[in-house]
């Protein structure tokens, strides 16, 4: 099965039951950030759990929202301080 060339994109529900906007796979999401898939699959089966959200729509498809990702990155983000 070829991997789609666009991030899903389930537009049709919101208000907050959070549908709408775009998903992305494993894969894509490993390429958007330059991991191996492995490495996704690797944090999701960890204790405690890493990486950003993710929903198990079945036993083989996961899909992340772009919003829990931008969100999982801006919390890992560091500011470097002055050097003392």
């Amino acid at each position: 099965m070829p991997i789609p060339s666009a991030p899903l994109d389930l537009t049709h529900t919101e208000p907050d039951g959070q549908l709408p906007g775009t998903w992305y796979s494993t894969g894509e999401l490993a390429r958007l950030l330059r991991v191996d898939p492995s490495t996704l699959r690797r944090w999701r089966t960890a204790h405690p759990r890493q990486g950003p959200p993710y929903i198990p729509v079945s036993s083989r498809v996961v899909l992340y929202s772009a919003r829990d990702v931008e969100t999982w990155l801006t919390e890992r983000r560091v500011i470097p301080g002055p050097v003392v």
